[in-house]
């Protein structure tokens, strides 16, 4: 399977979907760190990759989404936007609203 694909399936398997620089409990750059706590302080599961452990996704995503930096969150299969965006949502109260509705609309798809 190429690269492009890979990605388009980790996006379109995992509802919540943070790329970044290490993981969640072990942050590799403020970016990364300031990203995943917003994302984590939503209360719903979220899927990751460690773009420093794929250096492969870390080479080409950016082309996909046409997003040139790390991290990237993606929602229901769309590009959310990099730490600066995120942490701007979390603090309106935007970021919550997305996750939680993504989160349960993905549930309500297993159910049905």
């Amino acid at each position: 399977m190429d690269i492009i694909e890979t990605i388009k399936e980790q996006i379109a398997k995992n509802t919540i979907l943070l790329y970044m620089k290490g993981s969640p409990n072990a942050p590799q750059c403020g970016f990364s760190s300031k990203a995943s706590q917003c994302v984590m302080q939503c209360g719903e599961k979220f899927a990751y990759v460690d773009i420093l452990q794929n250096p492969e996704i870390r080479a080409n995503l950016p082309k996909y989404a046409n997003w040139p930096t790390f991290p990237q969150l993606w929602v229901g299969g769309e590009l959310v936007g990099g730490s600066d965006i995120i942490s701007e949502m979390f603090e309106q109260g935007e970021l919550q609203t997305l996750i939680k509705a993504a989160a349960e609309k993905a549930k309500a798809g297993e159910n049905a």
